[in-house]
């Protein structure tokens, strides 16, 4: 019964019946306005921002103050998902994943669709974590004992084979994907003894290589894989976002019934979701993927995937709000923060004087205010979803505006992610190399989301299998988690390799799916093909000296993971090589891409629009570089505007106007980010 007063008081708390629920439910409005944007706006992490919000809780009451933060917190993976289904572009690191199904559906003409499932799927996850929070906090302790370290890793192997199978008929490319991502994890200081790894000290100098003692950031490397290669695609095309039209909004409440026509799916995957948050160090980032490649698995037809599935977006957008109350268990019954965002809350209990713990489980003292977080959890996301639903149209609109006038903001939107990320003008690079890559990948049928799992999971297994190893020695092999997550990964390989086969023995002869992106056709030559394999082929090999030659002699345990991901990883290349070059000594110039004759636009007319608009990419970081963002920012979209959309004056210098306004208000004026001045203010000086 005291349970029962405990959730309906903390209920009352925070709605504005009384005098305190009044400041409390203002406080919590506060914060839903802040984090709506935040999640809309790329750059503008929902920790940073809890982060920058701390200073204000001083003088709050304890449920004002988790009103005002977790409000904020609660919906940025809700309005995230609208930048990342729209654009392309992830307005929180953790909606990366709903890019790849929301946005092909956005292109189709069914932005509404996608983001009413989406949207809905979100609420469903939010609601569902909320009651784990309420339901789970006494056998929560068992929840996350029940794995070890040897289990984790094994688990973090397992989500590269899931996702591995997303590779469009090619388990090869997949694993190898996969393999990457966590060698990419690996670069930076080792996180057991601090030793540089791959910082490239020999050859960029000591100076730029201290920036990737850090480590590479996912927001970076996501924005790079994912929205560079759609904004060459965008201008190529010449067309919107959305190249077909179909109905006021291509069908919201569409996308609201795909909800709970896959309701099953939408459940399963909110359970996946809370489960993982409870985890402590694994996070929303994992949370995503794991959905994905639950919801590509589970699925009957997996060729649909990443070409506009909307259970590609169901998925995680349920997963990613249900992670949200999972990650409050560990916080509040253990004092154990789960995640980088519960890490700050942690920091609020402290300013309040509160020491999460038994006390938050005891109604005499904070059981009340515990299940106030479950409330906030579910009335900021019923608030948030609602106003989203009366503005869908206005935001869905944007998808059919020329793309010409789209892409000067979303290059300023990307840099601006990429920089924000550490304030750093290293990670505006970063965004650059990895959408060379990104695109490269999409030109040669390299599929992405393997390399993206690959690097978030590479510190989680690193961490444990140095664990596992300094404990058991090579015991840990023989656990029974262990054992059965292993024969899980073989089952998960052989399946994978059955249905490659079914699916073959039903097409007709002619070779192995290709990109079909038109802007693809500007490196016509089948030989590429095998030579981008061999790039590959190549960083490995370099990974392998370097920790042969150059870590292992320094520190024996920091070169283990490498090597023990690096050998087979090599393997794959080699395997992934040989496919390539014995498919084009097969098929010769059939085998380049379907493209150049599929598409409407002449390949010469392809190749310039590309090369224009990855001048016009470079040409931005020029700019930001030489100038700083406040003068780069109306400067570059101008002469974009002007020069390459040939855009009237009148439209030219509105446009030009608000995106100087924005930038300039939100960014500078207000959030006070600290912008660099420009290189040649600083050389003038």
């Amino acid at each position: 019964m005291e349970y029962i007063d405990a959730f309906y008081s903390g209920l009352i708390s925070i709605l504005p019946f009384t005098s305190q629920g009044q400041q409390a439910f203002f406080f919590m409005l506060v914060g839903i306005f802040i984090g709506f944007w935040v999640g809309i706006l790329p750059g503008l992490g929902g920790a940073a921002t809890l982060a920058l919000m701390l200073p204000f809780i001083y003088k709050m009451d304890p449920t004002s103050a988790f009103a005002f933060l977790l409000g904020a917190n609660a919906v940025t993976a809700t309005t995230g998902d609208i930048t990342s289904i729209l654009f392309g572009v992830p307005g929180e690191g953790t909606t990366a994943s709903t890019i790849i199904d929301g946005h092909p559906m956005a292109k189709k003409g069914e932005a509404g669709r996608a983001l009413g499932a989406a949207l809905m799927s979100s609420l469903v996850g939010a609601i569902f974590g909320a009651f784990v929070l309420a339901l789970a906090i006494p056998i929560a302790s068992p929840l996350v004992l029940s794995i070890g370290s040897p289990e984790f890793f094994m688990l973090a192997l397992l989500g590269i084979t899931f996702v591995g199978s997303l590779s469009g008929g090619n388990l090869v490319k997949g694993l190898m994907a996969g393999g990457f991502g966590l060698l990419l994890s690996t670069i930076g200081l080792d996180p057991i003894r601090g030793v540089p790894r791959f910082t490239f000290e020999g050859i960029l100098g000591q100076g730029p290589s201290l920036f990737l003692w850090d480590g590479i950031d996912l927001v970076a490397v996501t924005i790079g894989l994912f929205a560079i290669p759609e904004i060459i695609d965008l201008a190529v095309q010449g067309t919107s976002i959305a190249r077909e039209q179909a109905g006021k909004l291509g069908g919201v409440m569409e996308g609201v019934k795909d909800t709970f026509r896959h309701w099953w799916l939408v459940l399963k995957c909110s359970a996946l979701g809370a489960y993982v948050g409870i985890l402590p160090g694994v996070g929303g980032g994992t949370a995503q993927w794991v959905a994905y490649a639950y919801a590509v698995q589970s699925s009957p037809d997996k060729e649909r995937f990443g070409k506009g599935a909307v259970e590609g977006v169901l998925g995680p957008g349920a997963a990613n709000n249900s992670t949200k109350g999972g990650d409050l268990i560990t916080t509040v019954a253990f004092g154990i923060p789960s995640s980088v965002s519960t890490a700050i809350l942690f920091g609020a209990f402290l300013i309040q004087g509160i020491v999460p713990g038994p006390d938050m489980l005891n109604p005499a003292k904070h059981l009340t205010l515990t299940f106030s977080f479950v409330w906030i959890i579910i009335v900021a996301n019923i608030i948030t979803v609602a106003v989203c639903f009366l503005f869908l149209n206005q935001l869905a609109k944007i998808t059919n505006i020329r793309g010409a006038l789209l892409i000067p903001f979303l290059l300023l939107l990307i840099y601006l992610g990429g920089f924000t990320v550490k304030n750093s003008l290293g990670d505006m690079i970063m965004v650059l190399i990895f959408g060379a890559l990104g695109w490269l990948m999409v030109r040669f049928d390299w599929q992405r989301p393997p390399l993206l799992v690959g690097l978030v999971l590479g510190t989680i297994a690193e961490r444990n299998l140095f664990i596992s190893t300094r404990a058991y020695g090579a015991d840990w092999l023989t656990h029974p988690g262990v054992l059965i997550i292993a024969l899980l990964i073989v089952g998960a390989i052989i399946y994978s390799i059955r249905q490659i086969l079914q699916q073959r023995n039903r097409e007709p002869v002619g070779g192995e799916p290709l990109a079909t992106e038109s802007q693809m056709a500007t490196l016509p030559s089948p030989v590429y093909r095998p030579l981008f394999a061999l790039f590959f082929v190549g960083i490995f090999v370099y990974v392998l000296r370097e920790t042969f030659f150059e870590i292992r002699p320094m520190e024996e345990r920091a070169a283990l993971f490498p090597m023990i991901i690096g050998i087979p990883t090599l393997a794959l290349a080699l395997l992934a090589f040989g496919q390539e070059f014995f498919a084009t000594l097969r098929h010769g110039t059939s085998h380049a891409n379907p493209s150049e004759t599929a598409s409407p636009l002449e390949p010469a007319l392809i190749r310039r629009r590309t090369v224009s608009i990855i001048g016009w990419t470079l040409g931005f970081f020029l700019a930001i570089w030489l100038l700083g963002f406040n003068i780069a920012v109306p400067v570059a979209t101008f002469l974009y505007l002007k020069v390459a959309g040939r855009e009237r004056w009148p439209i030219t210098i509105i446009l030009t106007s608000l995106a100087w306004a924005f930038f300039y208000g939100l960014f500078d004026y207000f959030l006070h980010l600290p912008f660099p001045e420009g290189e040649l203010f600083l050389y003038l000086r």
